[in-house]
């Protein structure tokens, strides 16, 4: 349904050929009916009587068909964007980073704060030429950096957040969300998010009433152990917004499936089509090779009347 609702033309005022082809296959028809004169002499019903085979040559449906194809080939059907030459080979991952006094506890060392700052060095390294952003957040969410290519500026702007920075202690999960999706509207992209965080501490009913028009894909990393309390609110903020929990993991394999995960993201329309229709008339040239191929060798048989 889709196809047929953008199906058109990209030169439609060519389709007015469309009746002249009719109209001068209509008069070669009738020039070329070898029993033209005698149409005159004979009524009808006699005349097919006496003739046998059909009354004129049969190549010419042929050749109709041929010519009214070339015109619809000449008009450009279309029903779909050409790819822009610009658009992102890979869709935008915004990191969401934590940053609460909570994430400054050592349990053992380095703190929370700072296993994240490690991660997203790693992720920027795994990510390197694709899109990633970073936003900030605590009791208020901020954009740090927008999805750029060069991911390593996110690792050292990463590297500077730590909750004395942040104006509004707390965790608004929420707001870290909402800031990321008109974020990745306006890039119009597509494209999905990873929170780093240790726990979940926002209002369980901020969250609920965030999910029911929230469409961009979620992942959490989760910067506490895992049978620790922290964890487990994670897991429940994960269940709302239908995101996966990945634990931390020293051997890297927690980066490689955040990685992972971000390049199955869907990106959007508009990101990835440009703003010409796509020619597929081309398509039918086979056709219109095949018609006249059938109409020449239809001439060469001949048609012998009786």
């Amino acid at each position: 349904m889709a196809i047929l609702a953008d199906f058109h033309f990209i030169r439609p005022a060519w389709l007015l050929l469309v009746p002249v082809a009719c109209g001068v296959w209509w008069a070669w028809r009738r020039r070329s009916d070898p029993l033209r004169g005698w149409r005159e002499q004979i009524a009808p019903e006699l005349l097919k009587a006496l003739v046998v085979g059909p009354p004129g040559p049969s190549s010419g449906r042929f050749l109709l068909g041929a010519w009214l194809l070339a015109v619809v080939s000449i008009a450009g059907p279309t029903w779909r964007l050409e790819p822009s030459p610009f658009a992102d080979d890979a869709t935008p991952l915004v990191v969401l980073l934590k940053a609460d006094a909570a994430t400054e506890q050592s349990d053992p060392a380095p703190s929370r704060l700072e296993r994240a700052r490690l991660k997203i060095a790693d992720l920027a390294e795994a990510r390197k030429g694709r899109p990633l952003g970073l936003i900030a957040y605590a009791g208020s969410a901020h954009l740090v950096l927008p999805p750029t290519r060069d991911t390593a500026v996110v690792a050292r702007m990463a590297a500077e957040i730590s909750p004395e920075i942040m104006p509004v202690p707390g965790d608004r999960l929420d707001l870290a969300l909402r800031e990321a999706e008109s974020l990745l509207a306006e890039s119009r992209q597509g494209g999905s998010i990873a929170v780093l965080a240790d726990s979940v501490d926002t209002d369980p009913a901020l969250l609920q009433a965030l999910q029911k028009d929230f469409s961009l894909p979620v992942q959490f990393l989760a910067l506490c152990a895992p049978e620790s309390s922290g964890s487990e609110t994670l897991r429940k903020a994960a269940r709302m917004l239908k995101a996966e929990v990945e634990p931390l993991d020293v051997d890297g394999d927690d980066i490689a499936a955040i990685v992972r995960r971000a390049s199955r993201a869907p990106a959007a329309q508009r990101g990835e089509q440009g703003e010409r229709w796509q020619e597929a008339g081309y398509w039918l040239v086979p056709l219109v090779g095949l018609f006249l191929a059938a109409s020449f060798r239809r001439e060469e048989g001949g048609e012998e009347p009786s």
